[in-house]
């Protein structure tokens, strides 16, 4: 009977293990310039492949991270590099390139990936420079700062600034 419980509690978590979504589904809160900010988006990892340039096309729209687009919303309004936005909840796109990035913030936050992405919907374009990681990040990461919104992936990060 103990090697039966032994060899289903092995099994259950194998099947677990299998489950386990390869973009987890992550949830971050935090202020940024005194504002309310909570960010829902998925994270993917390289796992070996080039991906901003290659598999995530430089020039092309990106949802931003893995499977749904990435929300951003805010309790206040806001000013996105000197851009004012009003309160509420938006996706956030961004098009990557080697010099510039562009961060787009859509009113259409309920879609899946970039598929359905239409220009005519963004509230808001501003273009920041990407910087080096001082290290390689294996799994994108976006972390709402001090006064910044800062996204972080392989050896890129790109970060815009939020003022109240």
């Amino acid at each position: 009977m103990l090697v039966f419980l032994l060899s289903l509690s092995f099994l259950i978590t194998e099947i677990q293990a299998q489950e386990k979504p390869l973009s987890p589904k992550e949830t971050v809160k935090g202020k940024i310039s005194g504002v309310d900010t909570e960010i829902v988006y998925c994270r993917p990892s390289a796992r070996g492949r080039k991906m901003i340039g290659e598999k995530e096309p430089f020039g092309k729209v990106w949802r931003t991270g893995a499977n749904a687009a990435t929300t951003i919303e805010f309790a206040e309004a806001v000013k996105i590099e000197g851009k004012s936005l009003p309160a509420g909840k938006y996706a956030l796109f961004t098009i990557p390139n080697e010099n510039e990035w562009t961060i787009i913030i859509n009113k259409d936050f309920n879609q899946q990936g970039a598929y359905n992405y239409d220009e005519k919907k963004d509230v808001l374009r501003v273009n920041v420079k990407p910087t080096k990681t001082p290290q390689y990040v294996e799994t994108f990461t976006i972390t709402p700062e001090k006064d910044q919104v800062s996204l972080k992936w392989e050896n890129t990060e790109v970060a815009f600034k939020v003022k109240s």
